[in-house]
């Protein structure tokens, strides 16, 4: 967590992208919506600078598709170019991945476990793997 802001995960997808936040303490956590559209476009980082006008950000998390083996999963290129672009738009933000490979699952199983599965789950399963993303990183910095 940085002392300067809160932290925004992103669960970066090909054609949906999840987002979470959490507050400059780590103590509030906030699944935010689902960014719908292409994930290598400048409209999903417009999304981002749009997200940021309204919580202070110090710090972004992305999840890197990696497999159980902590091997580069295939999707790993297209993840590390969109946060190379995300470091070079908004450079004063710190940038931390972290492993999502179990993320969708995990979000689909809290989905289920609050009674939104189905439809109601599925549109917001991208924003819950987020969430987990910003639970693993915050876990991991106490």
């Amino acid at each position: 967590m940085s002392a300067r802001g809160g932290t925004l995960a992103i669960d970066h997808g090909e054609r949906h992208t999840g987002f979470a936040f959490a507050d400059a303490l780590g103590i509030t956590t906030t699944p935010l919506a689902t960014y719908h559209g292409p994930g290598d476009g400048e409209a999903l980082l417009e999304h981002v600078t749009g997200l940021l006008e309204e919580r202070d950000v110090g710090t972004f998390v992305v999840g890197l598709p990696l497999h159980a083996d902590g091997s580069e999963g295939p999707r790993c290129a297209a993840v590390r170019a969109f946060a190379a672009r995300l470091a070079e738009r908004f450079p004063r933000r710190t940038l931390a991945f972290v492993d999502e490979h179990l993320t969708s699952k995990a979000a689909e199983e809290r989905l289920s476990e609050e009674g939104r599965g189905g439809r109601a789950g599925r549109a917001k399963r991208d924003a819950y793997s987020a969430l987990i993303l910003l639970e693993d990183f915050l876990r991991s910095r106490t």
